[in-house]
């Protein structure tokens, strides 16, 4: 019952973590918006300069003046607390039979104006939207126009509307009054592309709500995670140990078998050891290659512990005396080593069973080189084949 009971509550705890971050919320691209960047704006304006806005604001026949191509611009740049700085410069041509300064004009007359406006994001007071931005504003200009050059306060009101993070359409609507009274008020509309660059993002307010959401789940889950392991701890313990007695025991029976291993190699050494001590080695004849009836008693020997020991290799190293050129030595020796093998594979031996080389006169047993005289005896000595038995 107590093994039931602790495997319920991980599937229950495991369950309820499923069920919580199934749905979990995930930030999005709409949960954020631009809270300050550059802005440059290219468009079209439309002026109002009648004298008699306010009675016949619609009047566009008669009182709006508008060119068919882009003559206005701005750039500005905008705060993340709502508040943006804007520089304007516009071009007009006032149309002859249009009402200007409550008078018709007689011929066409030019028109700009430079304007410093200081606006503020409506947003940040009936709530973010990311695409929709409605603002105010008010500055100050200068305007010439009509031949009258003038000083203006400015205020405005518009929106932008937002395609993506950095193209957008304005429209906004300017009162323009002068500073001196010398002039006619006038208005301004305008309708224009913005570009928005260099621009910085931040959470809109249901984004940082959703923000604080997904971190209370983040702690939930761990919450959650800490406590199925908690109640999994005691079992994976109880495996670990298991695991760990059953390791400790492998490992103790194979520390054993190689044990037994080396005390069965041991053991088969000793016994090689005693069949190959006091075997004579095999001697070669002053400038021979061939085996003499010592020879092939000697070899005879080495075939039956070879035969013996059937896992067991021999190393042959076949020798000369200092005689004749180093050169003729060694292949002297190499002839004396295949000569050797020969006689073994022809008596059953597997060649695979057998290494080694001949080493002509560069591994003397005695005085006897090439600046030193020796009886043959002395000389016989180094005419010599030696074996040493490898075991695996």
């Amino acid at each position: 019952m107590k093994t039931l009971k602790n495997g319920i509550i991980p599937l229950f705890l495991l369950f309820t973590s499923i069920s919580l971050f199934s749905q979990e919320p995930l930030l999005t691209k709409k949960d954020s918006t631009v809270v300050s960047s550059w802005m440059f704006g290219i468009g079209y304006h439309f002026i109002d300069d009648s004298g008699d806005v306010f009675d016949a604001v619609l009047d566009i026949d008669k009182s709006w003046h508008a060119l068919s191509y882009p003559s206005r611009i701005s750039i500005g740049k905008y705060f993340k607390n709502g508040l943006g700085i804007e520089a304007i410069g516009a071009y007009m041509k006032y149309k002859e039979g249009k009402k200007v300064d409550g008078l018709l004009l007689s011929n066409y007359v030019d028109f700009w104006s430079l304007d410093a406006r200081l606006s503020y994001d409506l947003n940040k007071v009936l709530g973010e939207t990311g695409w929709f931005d409605p603002y105010i504003g008010v500055g100050a200009g200068y305007t010439d126009a009509n031949n009258l050059s003038r000083g203006t306060w400015n205020g405005v009101l518009g929106f932008r509307t937002w395609f993506n993070d950095n193209i957008g359409l304005d429209i906004n609507s300017s009162g323009k009054w002068s500073m001196d009274g010398t002039a006619t008020n006038y208005i301004q509309h305008v309708v224009g592309v913005v570009f928005r660059f260099s621009e910085k993002k931040d959470l809109t307010k249901k984004g940082r709500e959703k923000l604080e959401l997904i971190n209370q789940l983040e702690q939930e889950k761990i919450r959650v995670s800490d406590s199925i392991k908690l109640a999994a701890k005691a079992k994976v313990e109880q495996e670990m140990i298991a695991q760990k007695q059953k390791e400790e025991a492998e490992r103790k029976r194979l520390e054993q078998i190689e044990k037994d291993k080396e005390a069965a190699k041991q053991k088969k050494i000793a016994a090689i050891n005693e069949d190959i001590q006091g075997l004579e080695k095999l001697y070669f004849s002053f400038d021979s290659s061939g085996l003499s009836n010592a020879s092939k008693t000697v070899l005879e020997k080495w075939l039956s512990i070879l035969r013996k020991y059937p896992d067991v290799t021999i190393d042959i190293r076949a020798h000369t005396d200092s005689r004749g050129s180093a050169t003729y030595n060694k292949r002297l020796s190499q002839e004396r080593f295949e000569t050797t093998v020969e006689y073994l594979i022809k008596n059953g031996i597997a060649r695979e069973r057998i290494t080694g080389d001949g080493y002509g006169e560069e591994q003397l047993t005695n005085e006897c080189d090439d600046n030193t005289k020796c009886s043959e005896v002395k000389h016989k000595e180094n005419r010599r084949s030696e074996f040493k038995v490898k075991t695996n």
